[in-house]
């Protein structure tokens, strides 16, 4: 009894830290997201937080959700208006991931993200699907609380919807990259040269973006590059950076949100960033799939022709099929012909 409870003492630390982490992340991740609130101080048009506690779930498994709904408490508890709004606030930001991390699970998702149906399933399922549960909570929970009047539950709604799922679909990436990053070997200098490049130009765009010139659609030639070049492990941070760009510029009514009000501005925002994402992904995905297939064929080519060259050589042993037939069957043995017809 003794030694079972030491061990789950020893088991339970480690779990206890890693749920802590998920909470501070996910707090500090929503503070920055706060930055840009739009509705009623809750409300943003890209809600970081929604994509960590995802990847949180993805990578670590559904233990950890108490460190998502611990953090989605202590961010409302703040904000209010009352406890049972705030619990219920922190259910739906709690739940919506769960139900996110269960749909991609039974479609045999990966965290690799080198296939294109895991794309899809990352979108249409973890992003679009499973955030409407926290949208339809919180914003029920601020038109009860009396915060929010009913006319603007759909606005409020739209935007709560969108901000999680943009939050999936730019943020959830970008860690799930970070998990499998590995120190390049034997990398040509004109690669971290390209490199070095890119994040210039995404750097200099995002200047521009955020100043006074309308040049907002310059993001989808450095998002193409990305994909191309290096796949998900450039498309996905570069598709983060140019949707925070337009997120401030969104937020300062600068560039090409100027003039606008505040529905053609949300509408303007979010579709630019559903675009990028989508863009950085399905791109990043098919490139990937493509390099994959490419190396298979490289890979049966040079079986074939090994297997030529050993034919050419008299080199007469059996192939591999025929030798596991042999070892499946047993030694075959060659009847001799009978002399006598």
């Amino acid at each position: 009894m003794a030694l079972a409870r030491r061990q789950r003492l020893r088991h339970s630390g480690p779990a206890a830290l890693e749920i802590c982490v998920i909470a501070a992340l996910y707090y500090g991740s929503a503070r920055l997201g706060l930055l840009q609130q739009l509705v009623r101080g809750q409300v943003t048009p890209l809600w970081p937080p929604s994509g960590i506690a995802l990847a949180s779930l993805l990578l670590r498994g559904p233990r950890v959700w108490p460190g998502v709904a611990l953090g989605a408490f202590l961010v409302n508890i703040s904000l209010g208006p009352s406890l049972p709004a705030v619990l219920a606030i922190a259910a739906g930001n709690t739940l919506a991931p769960v139900c996110s991390y269960l749909l991609l699970s039974r479609t045999g998702f990966r965290a690799e993200l080198d296939r294109l149906r895991d794309a899809l399933a990352l979108i249409f399922l973890g992003a679009f699907t499973g955030m409407l549960v926290s949208a339809t909570a919180g914003s029920g929970a601020l038109v009860l609380a009396g915060v929010l009047h009913t006319d603007g539950f759909w606005p409020t709604w739209s935007v709560w919807w969108t901000g999680d799922a943009m939050g999936v679909l730019v943020v959830t990436p970008v860690l799930l990259v970070l998990r499998s990053a590995r120190p390049p070997k034997h990398v040509r200098p004109f690669r971290w040269a390209e490199a070095v490049l890119l994040l210039a130009a995404t750097v200099a765009v995002g200047v521009l973006v955020t100043g006074h010139t309308p040049l907002l659609f310059l993001g989808f030639p450095l998002l193409i590059w990305a994909a191309f070049r290096f796949q998900l492990a450039g498309a996905a941070p570069c598709a983060l950076a140019v949707s925070i760009f337009a997120v401030i510029a969104g937020g300062e009514r600068t560039g090409p949100f100027a003039g606008h009000g505040m529905l053609t501005e949300m509408i303007t925002l979010q579709a630019f960033n559903g675009s990028a994402a989508l863009t950085a992904l399905l791109l990043a995905t098919v490139v990937s799939e493509r390099n994959q297939t490419q190396r298979e064929i490289a890979r049966a080519c040079g079986q074939l022709a090994a297997m030529a060259a050993r034919i050419a050589a008299g080199d007469h042993r059996p192939t591999l099929p025929e030798a596991e037939g042999e070892e499946g069957g047993g030694p075959k043995t060659r009847q001799r012909p009978s002399p006598h017809p």
